[in-house]
Formats: structure tokens, C-alpha cells, sequence
């Protein structure tokens, strides 16, 4: 009788968080067509990515430093530059950049990440620290883009 109230209880316990994590993954869900969405809030997996990869350089506020690495916090540059913003995550950027009326000159290297990573990451960066670009950036997109 105890063998089957803990295997009872187990289940139940199981089972309840199975649907947390079913609610979590709901909340973290976006259904959209990639062709035409829009973006209301920062994408999780370009979150993880940018702690992973871009953090180190841009901070977590996205603003950069004094060093030499420009914002990606309001950015200028990411908003009328589209095109080179992607390019610049997926191949890495060298030469001179005006962003927000200074001028950076430093390299960024390729981080080697896969196309969907790079929409990932530059969905989250589009839409954080007060960037307000509501055009999704869809994995179409970033293939399109190649090295010149």
C-alpha cells in the first residue's frame, strides 16, 4: 500500500512538472511566419547566444566600451545597415564603422555560429536595451547573405 501511494505520488509529481515545463516552453514560444512577423519582445535562444558569444565584448547592457566596441544599444548602424549587421555577425567585421556619429575601428571575428543562430542573436539584439526594429530577421535572410 506506502509502494503504491510513492509510486502514485511520484507520478503525480511527474506529471505536474511536465506541465511547468510545458507551461515555460508556452511562455517562451512565439508563433509566427518568418516572412512576415514582427517582434514584441527579445528571443530566448538569442539571449543565450549573446551571453555566449557577444557579451564578453558589447557588455551586458549592449553599450559597448570606451575600447573601441561600438553599441549595440540604440545603434544607428544596426537599424540603417541591415544587410552589413548580419553580415558583420556572420562573418565578422573589419574597417571602420560610424555608429551613432563615432567612428569604431575595430575587427570582430566570426564566431562560427550556424544561420539560424545568427537570426537568433540578431532578433534579440534588434529588439534590447531600447532597439525598437520590429521586422523579424528570418533564417531566408541570414542565408541570403554572403561573404563579399
Amino acid at each position: 500500500m506506502l509502494a503504491t501511494q510513492l509510486l502514485l505520488g511520484f507520478g503525480i509529481l511527474l506529471l505536474g512538472n511536465l506541465s511547468l515545463e510545458n507551461a515555460r516552453l508556452q511562455d517562451n514560444y512565439i508563433a509566427f511566419n518568418s516572412e512576415t512577423a514582427v517582434i514584441s519582445a527579445p528571443q530566448n535562444p538569442g539571449k543565450e547566444i549573446y551571453a555566449d558569444f557577444c557579451i564578453q565584448c558589447h557588455g551586458a547592457n549592449g553599450k559597448g566600451d570606451v575600447a573601441g566596441i561600438p553599441p549595440l544599444a540604440g545603434s544607428d548602424w544596426l537599424t540603417t545597415k541591415r544587410n552589413e549587421s548580419i553580415a558583420a555577425v556572420k562573418f565578422g567585421l573589419s574597417g571602420a564603422i560610424t555608429v551613432n556619429k563615432t567612428k569604431y575601428d575595430k575587427n570582430m571575428p566570426a564566431m562560427g555560429l550556424s544561420n539560424e543562430e545568427v537570426a537568433d542573436v540578431m532578433n534579440y539584439v534588434m529588439t534590447s536595451w531600447g532597439n525598437k526594429q520590429t521586422k523579424v530577421i528570418s533564417l531566408k535572410e541570414v542565408e541570403a547573405i554572403t561573404k563579399k
